[in-house]
């Protein structure tokens, strides 16, 4: 008696002629009854083409929609939000009129605001590090900081 037992799916086997088939019928079915939107695919695209491989990337470490606690009687605040990557940080702040942010530690640099297929919109820090930028980000946005020393780039959040 053998101690293979096969179930007949060929699961464990790698993919089958079969099952290679059946997949690729899957896939054009799908592409002809429910297409992936243009708009979505160029969006895809884009994001991919604005990686850095270079680029560190900072992680959200506070945000004010999840980590703040609500005060009674408080008109809406401002969202806040804090990236770290290593000793860099970019605490921002999301405004009717804009973003308002800081690196820290203080030093000149250049920040762009990335908002998928839309041309970026680029602030410059002061010796502070302190920065404005005039958009109000409304869909999915990230931020690529410049310093003299390396590129940093925060995680892709939804406004």
């Amino acid at each position: 008696m053998s101690d293979d037992i096969s179930d007949g799916t060929g699961l464990g086997d790698g993919p089958g002629v079969e099952e290679e088939l059946l997949e690729e019928e899957l896939r054009q079915a799908a592409s002809l009854l429910d297409p992936v939107p243009p708009a979505l695919l160029q969006s895809a695209v884009d994001a991919f083409a604005l990686r850095d491989l270079e680029a560190r990337v900072a992680g959200l470490t506070f945000d004010s929609l999840v980590d703040a606690i609500p005060v009674r009687g408080a008109a809406a605040a401002p969202r806040m939000l804090t990236f770290t990557a290593g000793e860099v940080t970019l605490d921002v702040e999301l405004t009717e009129d804009g973003l308002i942010g800081q690196v820290l530690p203080p030093a000149p640099a250049r920040i762009e605001v990335l908002t998928g297929p839309r041309p970026s919109i680029t602030a410059k820090a002061d010796d502070m590090g302190r920065f404005t930028a005039p958009v109000t980000p409304s869909g999915p946005f990230a931020l690529r900081l410049h310093t003299t020393d390396e590129t940093v780039m925060t995680e892709w959040l939804r406004a």
